[in-house]
């Protein structure tokens, strides 16, 4: 069973229906034990950094996640609180990934970055069956910078990390539950890790 991480904001239904469509079950929770029963973890995204990290140090869920030992995946927000800090509401954040989290620059380019981009330089079996090169979507103003853990880079204006991963916690700054074809084959991989 996947548990969704509750934490008061996110793409929950969206994301539960991407999860329905690859064949896997889930419940949404904010409760510890039913997290620590659950075979795989998602922080799902949308929402201010600043905020979501507040409203999970308050329930204790920074503690519990940073002691898992199952495969976690945050998505877009889901991945920047797991990071070391952010720019958005100068935010400490929970320390699993090394980058600090930017806003991006607008170097000739939108923010928020919203669309598609491709995402480059793969390295993790998150990304098995997955061209280089390949297309994912976007919808964010903030993003961590290239470097320990980063397994996936993308270029909207500058470059920044668009997957991250450290022992079992993994991140995607895109959305793979609006990202088609391709996303569900995140998905899948990610059900597949031990």
């Amino acid at each position: 069973m996947i548990a969704i991480l509750d934490y008061g904001a996110g793409n929950l239904f969206s994301l539960g229906n991407a999860i329905n469509r690859v064949g896997a079950e889930y419940i949404i929770t904010s409760r510890k034990e039913e997290l620590a029963a659950a075979s795989h973890i998602i922080l799902p995204g949308v929402g201010d950094a600043s905020q979501v990290i507040s409203r999970m140090d308050r329930s204790g869920l920074v503690r519990f996640l940073v002691n898992v030992t199952k495969p976690v995946l945050g998505i877009c927000v889901g991945m920047q609180v797991m990071c070391d800090s952010s720019e958005e509401g100068d935010a400490a954040c929970a320390g699993i990934f090394a980058p600090r989290v930017r806003k991006l620059r607008e170097v000739g380019v939108k923010v928020p970055h919203m669309g598609w981009n491709q995402v480059f330089d793969l390295k993790s079996p998150l990304f098995k069956g997955i061209n280089e090169g390949e297309w994912f979507y976007f919808v964010h103003s903030y993003a961590p910078l290239p470097g320990p853990g980063t397994i996936a880079k993308t270029t909207h204006g500058s470059c920044f990390a668009s997957a991250l991963n450290i022992r079992n916690f993994y991140g995607t700054q895109f959305h793979p539950e609006k990202s088609g074809t391709a996303g569900e084959r995140v998905l899948r991989n990610f059900f597949e890790l031990k």
